[in-house]
């Protein structure tokens, strides 16, 4: 992978994140707190070859979810991390053959793919007054694959 390829993926991903934390921060703390929800992905716990730049570029993300949950500390702010496993999208599709969807597929003791439906009210649940306990997490929702 050449080293553009590589700088693009961590500024999308770890930067983007960062950058979206700090400013999601500065706004909550003014309005009383809230809730902060990241995404990464089940490849952090997976750790499958051909992935490396992107996993680790998530791995960034899991890691300051955490410290951030802590520096927000008494501010009211939880912060928090969704790992989605393989969900059907445009993008996990793309450039996939029959094949490797299948091997996919065999890695989920679930026997699918997920959807967002599968991922959308884990989100939901983590912005809810009633997870307010819920701190510094990182929740894989991948139908068991990891």
């Amino acid at each position: 992978m050449p080293v553009e390829d590589f700088d693009a993926i961590f500024n999308v991903n770890a930067r983007g994140a960062f950058l979206c934390c700090q400013e999601a921060a500065n706004r909550i703390v003014r309005g009383g707190g809230g809730r902060i929800v990241m995404i990464s992905t089940s490849l952090v716990g997976a750790l499958l070859a051909k992935y490396g730049a992107y996993t680790a570029s998530k791995a960034a993300v899991e890691t300051l979810v955490k410290i951030l949950a802590k520096e927000l500390g008494g501010t009211k702010i939880t912060v928090n991390c969704v790992a989605p496993g393989p969900i059907a999208t445009e993008l996990f599709f793309e450039g996939k053959t029959e094949e490797d969807i299948k091997r996919s597929v065999d890695r989920i003791p679930m026997g699918r793919i997920g959807e967002p439906k599968d991922v959308a009210p884990v989100v939901g649940f983590l912005c809810k007054d009633e997870a307010e306990w819920v701190n510094g997490q990182v929740i894989r929702a991948n139908g068991g694959s990891v």
